[in-house]
């Protein structure tokens, strides 16, 4: 696999967040034994839309703000695929938010990473969804995708890491592609990734940050205590890391797949009839 795809060096710049999640995401691929040709990494547009590009996997470029809809086409076609998809908060809350509303009620096999840097960054810094008030003269208020994510009933786990903090964010990435190999959907995972060309945060995030996982009294199996200590944190300016809220339900292709059919990526598809059904179909979208 390293032969034929040979990894390239990131195009990033040094010192961005996206390094961290890249690091974290090759550990927690290799110390599950996850080999390269059950990977498939699906990722979005922006600055960490070449990730794919530094591992060893199968890669794809998705469509703008498309991640989400292609990594679930992916493992409901292949569902022995380890499918993880990454994206950026612009590609992932702005033109691609409707399709995070429906990824978290469908719960899909899948791990998504979304590298929120509060801006614009491969466009030269301009506000994104998760842009505080003021930056650049943003006037609106962030949006606070953990909450988004609570507060959808199909979603089963939330998690929010820093790049600045490797070793929770190697540990929370595990977890995540530890909750989809389990079959209970997908993973949400956020990280805090300063873009440190037009968004340089790491002082700021260093010290607003808080560990919920240090919380004894915390229960992250409860939906709606998570909900009320989210908004209280946010309240007080603390932006909260962990696992945050996990849930067990059935993944989407466990329930959409007919057991009695292989899927289609195991499908014989060499009977010629099928051949001739595609170009029948086909000529009638011509026509």
């Amino acid at each position: 696999m390293t032969e034929t795809f040979t990894p390239t060096r990131p195009i990033w710049c040094a010192g961005c967040g996206d390094f961290g999640v890249l690091e974290a995401l090759t550990q927690g691929l290799d110390e599950l034994a996850v080999p390269a040709y059950r990977r498939m990494i699906i990722a979005g547009i922006g600055c960490s839309g070449s990730l794919q590009n530094y591992l060893s996997c199968y890669g794809y470029h998705a469509l703008h703000g498309r991640v989400l809809p292609t990594a679930t086409g992916c493992k409901l076609a292949n569902p022995d695929l380890t499918v993880v998809a990454v994206g950026g908060d612009g590609d992932g809350y702005a033109i691609g938010g409707g399709h995070l509303v429906h990824a978290f009620k469908r719960n899909p096999g899948i791990t998504y990473i979304v590298m929120n840097n509060g801006t614009y960054g491969l466009t030269k810094g301009q506000a994104s969804p998760t842009s505080t008030a003021g930056f650049r003269g943003n006037i609106e208020e962030d949006l606070d995708p953990v909450l988004l994510a609570l507060s959808i009933p199909g979603s089963t786990f939330i998690a929010r890491a820093y790049s600045g903090q490797p070793a929770q964010l190697l540990n929370l990435t595990i977890a995540a592609l530890k909750h989809t190999a389990a079959g209970y959907g997908m993973a949400y995972l956020e990280v805090l990734s300063p873009c440190v060309t037009y968004n340089d945060t790491y002082r700021e995030w260093r010290t607003n940050v808080y560990n919920i996982d240090d919380d004894a009294d915390y229960d992250r199996k409860d939906r709606a205590a998570a909900f009320t200590r989210m908004i209280d944190l946010r309240e007080q300016g603390r932006l909260p890391l962990g696992l945050i809220y996990e849930g067990e339900r059935p993944a989407l292709e466990k329930l959409a797949c007919n057991p009695a059919f292989d899927p289609p990526a195991r499908q014989d598809i060499s009977d010629p009839s099928l051949v001739d059904g595609y170009r029948e179909a086909l000529q009638s979208f011509i026509k």
